[in-house]
């Protein structure tokens, strides 16, 4: 049943080293707030699972959090690279970075088996597309009903998901409203549950189409006004579109990217 903690102590208690976390949020409600706690507690040796890994995950592996990523599309969203993510990749700075690539189709299969509580999703279209070349846990199996060959791609079951959400009620329910991404599949596949919330409400006012995960799904709840901060929450504050275009200029720089994370993430209070 959800609890209700500082983000500090949600990442404090939830978050440790070495282990698989989903931070999911397609362009909208991207959880930065809690990547910034997990960042501030130096935690390491994680293995970082997102369908887009864009800005969010660009910071954590700039700042040494990660040993493995699992993704689908990797970029700063209408800009260009993320350059501490190539740093990482090409030359191992901070540190090497293992790869698990996927397209978004295969990510929400994975997700959805996860959610499912079964062992792996299929896709068609999947077998030779060049994927598989360099991911070896893309296999395939016969249907027995129709002896079709399907492509299969393991379930992913972080050890913890992280998500940003409008609102969350008194007894840990939370509102999910506007883009979902994988959010949904990403929350119900977790080990563990953290949800950062806009606000807590007496009671959730849902709209046609909402996502209301029940209390009893999540581990832990921080109220983080403007946690999804620079990309949006549908309600609360739109994207910041200026911010992302900086980014190209600071990413790309070990030494401007150190001291802008130092004042903007280490220095600054959860």
């Amino acid at each position: 049943m959800a609890v209700f903690l500082s983000l500090r102590e949600a990442i404090a208690r939830h978050v440790q080293d070495g282990q698989s976390i989903a931070l999911e949020g397609f362009t909208h409600l991207i959880p930065f707030a809690a990547a910034h706690e997990i960042i501030r507690q130096r935690r390491t040796g994680l293995h970082l699972i997102r369908m887009t890994p864009d800005l969010i995950y660009d910071q954590m592996i700039g700042m040494g959090c990660a040993r493995a990523l699992t993704f689908s599309w990797g970029g700063n969203p209408g800009v260009g690279s993320l350059y501490r993510l190539r740093d990482a990749v090409e030359n191992g700075w901070p540190r090497p970075l293992a790869l698990h690539e996927h397209t978004h189709a295969g990510m929400a299969a994975a997700y959805t088996a996860g959610a499912s509580g079964l062992p792996f999703g299929l896709l068609r279209g999947y077998i030779d597309n060049g994927l598989n070349a360099v991911n070896p846990d893309i296999r395939r199996v016969r249907c027995p009903y129709t002896d079709e060959e399907l492509a299969t791609v393991p379930a992913i079951n972080p050890d913890v998901s992280i998500i940003h959400a409008q609102a969350a009620d008194g007894q840990g329910n939370v509102l999910i409203q506007g883009i979902l991404g994988a959010q949904k599949e990403a929350a119900l596949a977790g080990r563990k549950l953290l949800v950062t919330v806009e606000k807590v409400v007496e009671r959730l006012d849902t709209h046609l189409n909402s996502v209301v995960l029940p209390g009893w799904v999540v581990s832990a709840i921080a109220q983080v006004p403007r946690g999804a901060y620079p990309s949006y929450a549908q309600g609360f504050y739109a994207r910041d579109n200026e911010f992302y275009k900086a980014w190209d200029a600071i990413g790309k720089s070990r030494e401007r990217f150190e001291r802008w994370m130092d004042v903007n993430v280490l220095r600054a209070a959860a």
